[in-house]
């Protein structure tokens, strides 16, 4: 019953992802102007695994016209890349610029509503300052979409929303048109210390699964009795009464109804195998699992379950579930057919040289011998990434007919000295490395420095 009633919610004018009516808080996203753009003798990485020498790729109308050959306008703008690398638009998949932005001070600590270990109500869009200087030095790093999530204290922390790097007054302008919505889960450590700490629950491991398990059962009777109610409307009950709304249960029900994805901060593999296991039990779809320090040790069994691993190229160590990482585990979850291996950042830092960390994870896996090439290492972090926040069909490669995300760096991006020179959201360019006028700045920096420049 539970997968069939979306239909029957949308005819009765209710979504579960949290929606009555009209969707609240809508995209309003819309790609900046463009001109026809050919970017010509250019080593291309399409982001689907394909290297290119010596190619040409047009951008007109803000999307992909062509990767090799093709009819080129008569206005177009031509970029000689001689020498010169082209790339899908980078994808972090888990970042909390605007939530935790900086400056970083009290006031801007807007990523955990460390109130209830279960906070599936809340938004990350709704703290997401678009001020924050580091969506500016992301785009400087060749980002051009990324996932803000709310964070790791709670063992359901609030839905995650997928943005477009571009300047913008307010988060809805940022909004990654017809993204769903992620759901922030978390195992291990951090719940049961926050709430552990408070003398409440969870205080354990065991009580964090005893705690999910119990939303998804609440999660279950919500749909259910919507159900109830839907069947008696269509007997003609027209004094049937529809359940109470809940925000909280929207978010979960709608996981449950496979239109909110599921990212899941998780370190050790026994736990990532009990939560695959509550999947099944609730019949939900875990799409990735973030951080998984120990997730080389059951690279067959996500990719068996289709779960993506988006993780650190080299962060382990800095506590006991972090301890068993090794700098392989990007390179070991790739191996198997089917897998989704994905680099992420966490880290306001990070985010500025997510090719770089790319790198040292291709480094460390050939070092122990597998064939990693830079065409396939670029997918970690464009179309696996793209993947796992549900827009691989409108980003994330440089597929004819895709949005026109492009980077043109200066030379090979896993080189250490790899700067993104172009950057291109949409066709239109965004950043230029050579031209401070195209060089998005926040409004909170604008003037910081005046005084100590003069």
């Amino acid at each position: 019953m539970i997968k069939t009633l979306s239909l029957t919610l949308l005819a009765s004018g209710l979504l579960l992802s949290g929606l009555a009516g009209a969707e609240p808080f809508p995209s309003t996203y819309e790609p900046l102007p463009s001109s026809p753009t050919l970017i010509t003798n250019a080593t291309i990485l399409t982001g689907d695994g394909q290297r290119l020498e010596g190619a040409s790729l047009l951008m007109t109308g803000g999307v992909i016209a062509f990767v090799g050959e093709g009819d080129i306008p008569d206005d177009a703008e031509t970029i000689d890349a001689k020498g010169r690398w082209v790339t899908p638009g980078l994808i972090d998949v888990h970042s909390h610029l605007g939530v935790y932005p900086s400056p970083n001070v009290a006031a801007h600590s807007d990523g955990n509503e460390m109130t209830n270990p279960v906070t599936a109500a809340v938004w990350a869009e709704h703290s997401v300052w678009p001020q924050d200087p580091g969506f500016a030095t992301a785009l400087a790093g060749g980002i051009t979409s990324l996932q803000v999530l709310p964070g790791s204290a709670n063992l359901i922390g609030g839905r995650a929303v997928t943005l477009k790097n571009v300047y913008a007054t307010s988060y809805q302008q940022m909004k990654f048109p017809g993204a769903p919505h992620g759901l922030k889960m978390a195992c291990g450590e951090n719940p049961k210390r926050v709430y552990g700490s408070q003398g409440k629950a969870p205080g354990t491991r065991m009580g964090n699964v005893a705690g999910y398990r119990a939303e998804w059962i609440a999660a279950q009777k919500y749909l259910d009795d919507w159900a109830t109610y839907e069947e008696k409307i269509a007997d003609g009950d027209d004094d049937a009464t529809p359940p109470a709304r809940d925000l909280k249960l929207d978010t979960l029900a709608a996981v449950l109804e496979g239109e909110i994805l599921v990212h899941m901060h998780c370190y050790r593999a026994d736990e990532m195998m009990t939560i695959l296991d509550m999947a099944e039990e609730f019949d939900y779809q875990v799409t990735a699992f973030h951080h998984a320090v120990e997730a080389y040790k059951i690279a067959d069994e996500l990719a068996e379950a289709n779960v993506c691993g988006a993780l650190w190229a080299d962060w382990w160590g800095f506590k006991m579930e972090a301890y068993d990482g090794i700098q392989e585990n990007i390179a070991i979850v790739d191996r198997p057919e089917g897998s989704c291996a994905i680099v992420h950042s966490d880290s306001s830092e990070g985010i500025q040289r997510l090719n770089q960390e790319a790198a040292k994870a291709m480094v460390r896996g050939q070092h122990v011998g597998m064939d990693i090439t830079e065409e396939h290492a670029i997918t970690w972090v464009t179309q696996n990434a793209a993947r796992s926040l549900g827009i691989l069909e409108q980003t994330g490669t440089l597929t004819p007919g895709k949005m026109a995300d492009v980077v043109l760096w200066n030379g090979n991006p896993f080189s250490v000295y790899a700067k993104a020179d172009l950057v291109f959201v949409d066709g239109a360019l965004v950043f230029d490395r050579s031209d401070p006028a195209v060089q998005p700045e926040s409004d909170f920096t604008l003037g910081q420095l005046l005084e100590v420049s003069q």
